[in-house]
């Protein structure tokens, strides 16, 4: 039985400011739980090669949940114009429920990783979320060509955070050569 998303998700996303809107507010609020991690526990980390620093991060979030906002409102856009039925009505809804399954995907992220501290769990969240980031933008690239543009920095910049996430679990948690602890650290 294909899986329906209620009427709401499909709403939200018709009007541009809302479709757009809707990440950037979520992503505000998940940077306030960013904001007090990075002045504590965050700092004292060790980082992989290439960590660009802290103010780079709400600069770029900003423009990718701009960017995925547009990308949804263009996917609902062609939902909207196609026939019931049709092969890109079809490819259309599958993008659209793969947005939302994203979107799920990255507000969870914060918390764990920042929030609760849980690094690896975090690690696990973010491989699912750039894989779903990945194909949402194959299947959106059928549905209208012009969200390729809009979600390919999300996926390199997802590819590059996934390097960073695991970067900083292995630097900082892995059980190293000869350590009989059980690999966990006090934060």
């Amino acid at each position: 039985m294909p899986v329906e998303l209620p009427v709401i998700f499909f709403s939200v996303i018709r009007n541009p400011a809302v479709a757009v809107g809707i990440p950037l507010v979520f992503g505000m609020a998940s940077g306030l739980i960013t904001k007090t991690a990075i002045k504590t526990w965050y700092k004292d980390l060790k980082k992989p090669p290439l960590q660009p620093p802290p103010p780079v991060f709400p600069v770029a979030w900003s423009i990718l949940y701009a960017s995925m906002g547009l990308a949804s409102h263009l996917l609902v856009k062609a939902y909207d114009s196609q026939l019931p039925g049709t092969e890109l009505k079809q490819a259309a809804d599958l993008a659209i429920k793969l947005y939302w399954s994203q979107f799920a995907f990255n507000m969870a992220w914060t918390p764990l990783f920042f929030g609760m501290k849980l690094i690896l769990p975090a690690l696990g969240d973010i491989t699912v979320l750039t894989s779903l980031v990945y194909y949402m933008t194959y299947i959106a690239h059928q549905v209208d060509p012009r969200t390729t543009f809009l979600l390919a920095p999300y996926c390199g910049w997802l590819s590059f955070a996934t390097y960073l996430n695991g970067g900083i679990w292995f630097l900082n948690f892995f059980p190293k050569k000869g350590d009989t602890s059980d690999g966990k650290k006090e934060l």
